[in-house]
């Protein structure tokens, strides 16, 4: 979990390194994880599954998701704050809960409120520094919060498919359509499509798509909720701390206050019923 999270946490520096377009950047970040996610899904033992209609179905509307929510979170993260980057996504995790309720037809316990209003007042404080600071930083903010909208129906998807597909052959079928879909939309998007340097995108691949993702949904099925998201949080403190030292990004009491409140939502949503109470 902490290999995964530390991974992750330097996509953000990696898509403002690339001399591609930060649409462009999301499409080498999937296309070139495509072949060592095979092989490690030999490593592991868990083979393609037949691809029939039923399956095609889902993974090409995971894959879109998925594609439309990197498109909208690499153009936000050249746009705002790294730390904004990737805290506002956090924070907006919780559609993802909130849609389980309303599938479940269950009422949000307290703590689950309390979380979401930690979360709320959090982003808030985010996207009106943002907002304070210039029309371009708030404009980022809300691509971010596009793409977890878009990240939420990726995981809902994906969570069906899970019932009849292995966690890594999972992710082969969502990162190749998604590559698909982002083939098209970077045709369309700004900025170069080959890169004259190729360190960033394929340290973007393997760092994020094949480390980041991989360890993760590898780790998760053997700790505890709590101690996931506990781990999870080392990736904004990393991609804060990376802005500050890499782009000269100033965290001032408010960016700091807001993120304090959006990583205790994490922390309460994620703490067994006894402890929280």
């Amino acid at each position: 979990m902490l290999a995964g999270s530390t991974a992750l946490a330097f996509g953000g520096w990696l898509v403002r390194e690339a001399d591609v377009g930060p649409v462009d950047a999301a499409f080498w970040r999937l296309s070139l994880a495509v072949l060592p996610l095979m092989l490690i899904a030999r490593l592991v033992r868990q083979p393609m599954p037949p691809l029939s209609r039923s399956l095609l179905l889902p993974a090409a509307l995971a894959g879109l998701f998925f594609a439309i929510d990197l498109a909208l979170w690499h153009l936000g993260l050249v746009r705002t704050t790294l730390a904004n980057a990737t805290l506002i996504p956090n924070a907006a995790s919780f559609l993802l809960p909130l849609y389980g309720f309303v599938a479940t037809r269950t009422r949000p316990t307290p703590r689950m409120w309390s979380a979401m209003a930690l979360a709320a007042a959090g982003t808030l404080l985010l996207l009106g520094t943002s907002f304070e600071l210039s029309a371009r930083h708030f404009a980022g903010d809300l691509l971010c919060i596009g793409a977890a909208i878009f990240y939420t129906g990726y995981l809902i998807v994906i969570d069906r498919m899970r019932g009849q597909v292995a966690a890594v052959p999972t992710l082969i079928l969502a990162s190749s359509f998604g590559a698909l879909a982002l083939f098209a939309f970077a045709q369309a998007g700004p900025g170069p499509f080959w890169p004259t340097d190729w360190r960033p995108v394929v340290a973007l691949a393997f760092t994020s798509q094949v480390l980041g993702q991989g360890l993760i949904v590898y780790a998760v099925g053997h700790l505890k909720p709590l101690v996931v998201g506990l781990t999870l949080l080392v990736q904004p403190a990393i991609a804060a701390a990376i802005g500050v030292v890499r782009f000269g990004e100033v965290l001032g009491p408010t960016v700091i206050i807001g993120g304090v409140l959006v990583l205790s939502a994490l922390v309460l949503v994620r703490l067994p019923a006894r402890r929280a109470s």
